[in-house]
């Protein structure tokens, strides 16, 4: 009876071979590819980035780092979320580093055909293992934003807003959020 051989582990190395225009991750000791994604989920991300910014930086408001796509190692997966926050006092004091091993207190994934299964099977246990307190599926196709929050081990959905609405969305309730202009080209 033959043997299957032995399967390489995919390794950093794995990720950093990957061609420019594809972002990689290692989940499960899995490397799993994605396209960059397509202009829809670009503005989407950029200008909830550009929204929530001033917001996070505002006097009197708690100080948050809003990063895009940042690389985060968590538990042995390697994620990249398309935004993500850290209230400032739980950051290290030098940043000077590649990627984040200290789980965000929010993230936003922005979800395309290609990516919706992976992101809710997937990457969604995976942030709720490491304590992710608040995670947003936005999707710019459907027009929909859902909020999540950590209850426990799961994510509970706190709210789906639609279409074109001004909203308020923890963590970041304070601030008036309209939809629409997440989907304006």
């Amino acid at each position: 009876m033959a043997t299957k051989p032995a399967k390489r582990p995919v390794v950093y190395a794995d990720l950093e071979a990957l061609p420019p225009h594809w972002v990689g991750e290692i989940v499960g000791g899995e490397r799993v590819t994605s396209p960059r994604p397509a202009l829809p989920h670009a503005i989407a991300a950029s200008r909830l980035g550009e929204i929530i910014g001033p917001f996070a930086r505002a006097p009197g408001q708690p100080g948050w780092l809003i990063v895009d796509e940042p690389e985060l190692h968590l538990g042995g997966d390697v994620l990249v979320a398309d935004l993500a926050g850290w209230r400032r006092e739980r950051l290290p004091r030098a940043l000077d580093m590649a990627a984040l091993a200290l789980a965000p207190d929010w993230l936003c994934e922005v979800l395309s055909p290609s990516t919706a299964a992976h992101a809710r099977a997937v990457k969604l246990p995976a942030y709720a293992r490491e304590g992710v307190r608040y995670v947003w599926l936005l999707d710019p196709l459907l027009r929909t934003l859902e909020v999540l929050r950590l209850d426990g081990e799961r994510f509970t959905l706190l709210d789906t807003h639609r279409g074109e609405v001004a909203v308020h969305a923890e963590p970041f309730d304070a601030l008036v959020l309209e939809l629409r202009l997440l989907w304006e080209p």
